[in-house]
């Protein structure tokens, strides 16, 4: 890729993959099969297969909201720098929001036990956003490297 000239100043295309914050997001996502499992099992255990498959959709949603997160990011990205900032910001919130809507509608269309999933997308998301987080800072993403 070439530099680009605005107002003067030359701007350098950052190193790595060009849509280094969908592959972040699908990474994410894809450690879902490892928190999934123990919450699903845990909430079989307390509500049977009602809260057992509660759990799998609360778990699923979360996954879903973080590949969504990092194919808008890594779109915003190659627009302009201040709709990455917008939608990291404003979208953070939006897909919290369709985060509930979503789990709202799935409780209204069939009966599930909202209290499994609503815990199982709580922990779920802090579980998976800690681990992608301590991934990155002890390096384990070498080949996402962009500094």
């Amino acid at each position: 890729m070439e530099a680009e000239v605005k107002n003067g100043i030359e701007f350098q295309p950052a190193p790595g993959p060009a849509n280094i914050e969908a592959v972040v997001g699908l990474a994410t996502a894809r450690r879902a099969v490892w928190v999934g499992p123990p919450l699903v099992i845990l909430f079989g255990i307390l509500g049977g297969a009602e809260g057992a498959f509660a759990a799998a959709i609360g778990v699923v949603v979360v996954a879903a909201n973080f590949a969504l997160a990092g194919l808008l990011l890594s779109k915003a990205a190659a627009i302009s720098l201040r709709l990455y900032h917008a939608a990291a910001l404003v979208g953070f919130f939006l897909r919290l929001g369709l985060i509930m809507l979503v789990m709202l509608v799935i409780a209204q269309v069939i009966d599930v036990d909202r209290l499994a999933m609503g815990i199982s997308a709580v922990v779920s998301y802090l579980l998976l956003l800690s681990w992608e987080t301590v991934a990155v800072a002890r390096g384990e993403t070498k080949e996402l490297e962009w500094s």
